[in-house]
């Protein structure tokens, strides 16, 4: 995965405008990956899915935790993408209390399928989603890689957690393999 460029693919967004009144005052806007990811240092780090107990309690919070160390280590941004739709993903990271890490969402998994990332969950009633996984990202090029082991679409897993933590990433970004 070294040195591959992220998929130039565009997310559907929403983006909240109070020119659009009501209760739910958001607009669709579309995230070009490419336009977002220039220039920059950024971590994106994805996971099977919003409100599920791994990724609720330990991975995304933790990478909050730690955006402060991150940016000090010379990232830009800290984005968590997930195979959820934009409501789901907003709904999440409201009820996470996020304010740091940007939440991205691939809705119809075609940035995590361009990865190579688009498992089937169906063993879960999850259908298709992404495999654990973290990367460093420079100016749209994958610089650092870190996968969970024993990617399958059967199940035949406990879920991993640990390769994809943010100490590990941290760790190698202040260590300066990165």
């Amino acid at each position: 995965m070294l040195d591959k460029q992220v998929p130039d693919v565009t997310l559907k967004t929403r983006v909240r405008d109070e020119s659009v009144g009501g209760p739910n005052p958001f607009r669709w806007q579309d995230l070009p990956i490419h336009e977002a990811f220039a220039g920059k240092k950024v971590v994106v780090f994805s996971l099977p899915g919003a409100f599920t107990p791994t990724c609720s309690n330990e991975q995304c919070p933790a990478f909050e935790r730690l955006y402060d160390d991150f940016r000090a280590a010379g990232v830009d941004e800290i984005y968590c993408i997930a195979v959820n739709d934009a409501f789901v993903m907003y709904q999440w990271g409201k009820n996470l209390g996020l304010n740091k890490v940007k939440l991205l969402p691939d809705g119809s998994g075609t940035f995590t399928r361009r990865m190579g990332m688009l498992i089937n969950k169906d063993h879960l009633g999850f259908g298709l989603r992404s495999w654990r996984y973290a990367m460093v990202v420079e100016d749209n090029k994958v610089t650092a890689w870190f996968e969970e082991p024993g990617i399958n679409d059967s199940g035949e897993d406990d879920d991993p957690y640990g390769e994809t933590a943010p100490e590990k990433v941290l760790e190698a970004l202040q260590a300066g393999k990165v």
